[in-house]
């Protein structure tokens, strides 16, 4: 498997060769290993990882700083290369989102999202209309003309957001993208991509370090080991949406993943 990392900054297609089209898996990690370094200076930030990803699922990962979650995400998007095991793509390519927005300082939020749609050589003629829509899916289209310092910490995500879809990935890979807002900003943004995940199908993988953020958002949520990073349990969100995060629903579910986290932290921190 090889991949490349794309032209626009902080935000990747996948450029792996497309896998056999699969209809009902987006993304498939077989026993996935990632070691950094050699010998006695070896890090094994995953070991053994095998997580199947359905079309329009939403899956959150969980897990103690530094056991692999981010790492995860960019061998998911081809910025890295696993040293054993697969992982598929199947028929789709990947965007990823950052938790800093890296919008380009000089350009408004419509010309930061134009500059994915010239990055896919999109003809002028269409770029401005889909800009629009864009913008429009993210309420923002009122904000087209503000760079990214008249803009809220919010708003700016949700360009990140907009210039990510712009770029026609299938799956969008979230490494903690609200972790640096206040708690109401990233409940109102929480319903906006709820809402968008409902209208467009796409699937997701969610990094995050927020027990009840990952119950409120995500179909399932997969809870990693402390280093190395291992899949140690899965837990299925099955909450009808529309959600809210303060539901005694999702507090239930969030504090049963609460429990063996801290049971994970307290066997890393033993050893």
């Amino acid at each position: 498997m090889t991949a490349a990392p794309s032209a626009l900054e902080q935000e990747s297609a996948s450029a792996f060769p497309p896998a056999e089209v699969d209809s009902a898996r987006a993304v498939v990690l077989d026993h996935v290993s990632k070691v950094y370094g050699h010998a006695r200076d070896a890090t094994h930030a995953l070991d053994d990882v095998s997580l199947t990803i359905g079309k329009g699922e939403f899956v959150c990962l969980l897990g103690a700083s530094g056991c692999g979650k981010s790492t995860l995400l960019n061998l998911v998007a081809g910025l890295d290369q696993p040293t054993r095991g697969t992982i598929d793509v199947f028929g789709a390519h990947t965007t990823l989102m950052f938790q800093e927005a890296a919008l380009f300082p000089w350009l408004t939020a419509h010309g930061n999202v134009d500059l994915a749609l010239k990055l896919r050589k999109v003809p002028r003629a269409k770029r401005k209309s889909r800009v629009d829509e864009l913008l429009q899916l993210v309420n923002l289209v009122d904000f087209d003309r503000k760079r990214p310092h008249e803009l809220s910490g919010g708003m700016r995500q949700r360009v990140a957001l907009a210039r990510a879809l712009a770029q026609e990935a299938e799956v969008l890979l979230m490494d903690e993208p609200f972790g640096a807002l206040d708690a109401m900003t990233r409940d109102v943004l929480h319903d906006e991509l709820e809402k968008l995940f409902c209208d467009t199908k796409l699937t997701a993988l969610f990094v995050t370090h927020n027990v009840r953020e990952a119950a409120r958002l995500g179909d399932r949520v997969v809870l990693l080991s402390s280093r190395p990073g291992r899949v140690v349990a899965e837990f299925p969100v099955d909450i009808e949406r529309p959600r809210r995060i303060d539901t005694p629903q999702i507090a239930e579910i969030a504090a049963t993943i609460t429990d063996q986290l801290r049971e994970e932290v307290r066997r890393h921190g033993g050893t």
